[in-house]
């Protein structure tokens, strides 16, 4: 294993608005430092996440549909590659690499720091966030389809089915009460926000509606008390969907019925606008085309409760394999128990095109713990001693 997280600089140039962030920085650190300057670029939920797993699989963030994904937004990329030579990869510079990196996941080298576009952002969003109770979840799936449908591309959305989380900041009476959460940010105008998100918020009496403006690091920052890291039991795998029919909503709804724990989650998010304005071979990342995506995220504690945390999602998953044309998000993989079958699903026509670059920079796959690109002719790694 490589360790990569002593390298945290984060560097914005606001006249260029753009952001340099080393290899081993979270998001909390690029979200602290570009929200200095009013800007931020496009990252993920938890914000303890680090940058570089992230972006190389793709990047889905709460700003996709406005300024597209994070791979999407990579500049250049400073790599040491297999044989340990330092090679700056970008649009004009080891142009074959840079593609393979915005997507392609790691397996062409170990990518020292990342250089983002930026966008005027904050400091204050607006976040819409009604709790409605599972009861009605079938219902309030299909309005936020709909709603969504004809939504502007300011606003980005997950519909995430879980449990009232049992922290002092909910009542203690809701405290692992099943909802469904409407989840949506607008990142500039907080008037336009709140006015575009309303009929989402009155589907019904919601539980709990936590919709209004707050900083944006607030609003990336979440979801990270629920997702510590190494102190809990993960298995989340995705699966992208063709539609989000009512016969989808109706198996969603009932896997988040059977879900095995409280802190179990399916989140499903809606994609399209700028994210899917990209063509699937200009980026590694093949499947612009996908509108929506379920993750069974499957959260516990106990060792002794692994086969059923990870059986729930594992059935839950296959049970929505019919809707889906078996198209994988590289960074929702399970434990990449798939092989050979969920990469080329995830990467579609560009699986060859990927083939090629990993043979010219990693001909003996020495990056291969991971969803694995396998070179053209790769030589027997060499035995560990």
């Amino acid at each position: 294993m490589v360790d990569l997280s002593p390298l945290r600089g984060v560097r914005v140039d606001p006249a260029a608005r753009t952001v340099r962030v080393a290899g081993g920085a979270t998001w909390a650190e690029v979200d602290r430092e570009t929200q200095v300057f009013g800007l931020a670029t496009p990252s993920g939920y938890v914000s303890t996440t680090g940058v570089g797993g992230f972006t190389l699989g793709g990047g889905y963030g709460a700003l996709r549909r406005k300024y597209g994904m994070t791979c999407d937004n990579l500049r250049s990329a400073d790599v040491v590659t297999a044989a340990g030579e330092l090679v700056t990869a970008s649009a004009t510079e080891h142009a074959d690499l840079f593609w393979a990196l915005r997507g392609g996941g790691g397996n062409f080298g170990v990518v020292t720091s990342f250089e983002f576009a930026c966008y005027p952002v904050g400091p204050e969003v607006f976040l819409c966030a009604p709790m409605y109770p599972l009861e009605q979840g079938a219902a309030v799936l299909r309005a936020w389809r709909d709603f969504m449908a004809q939504a502007p591309e300011e606003l980005s959305s997950n519909a995430v089915l879980w449990s009232v989380p049992a922290v002092p900041a909910f009542p203690a009476e809701l405290h692992g009460r099943p909802v469904v959460i409407l989840a949506m940010l607008h990142p500039s105008d907080l008037a336009a926000g709140e006015r575009l998100t309303q009929p989402m918020r009155h589907l019904g009496a919601p539980l709990l509606d936590l919709s209004g403006p707050l900083p944006y690091v607030a609003a990336q920052a979440a979801f990270d008390p629920f997702f510590p890291y190494g102190t809990r039991r993960y298995y989340w795998k995705g699966i992208d969907l063709l539609s989000l029919d009512d016969a989808v909503i109706d198996q969603l709804v009932a896997a988040a019925e059977a879900r095995p724990t409280p802190s179990t989650l399916i989140p499903v998010w809606h994609f399209g606008g700028a994210m899917s304005r990209v063509a699937p071979d200009a980026t590694a990342f093949w499947r612009r085309h996908v509108p929506f995506m379920a993750s069974f995220d499957a959260v516990w504690d106990d060792p002794a409760d692994d086969e059923q945390g990870i059986g729930w999602a594992r059935e839950s998953w296959a049970a929505l394999r019919a809707h889906s044309d078996g198209g994988q998000y590289v960074n929702f993989p399970g434990l990449g128990e798939d092989g050979e079958a969920q990469v080329r699903a995830a990467y579609g026509g560009n699986y060859e095109r990927l083939v090629a670059v990993k043979t010219t920079y990693d001909p003996d796959n020495l990056f291969r713990i991971n969803l694995n690109i396998t070179p053209a002719s790769p030589a027997e790694p060499a035995a560990a001693g």
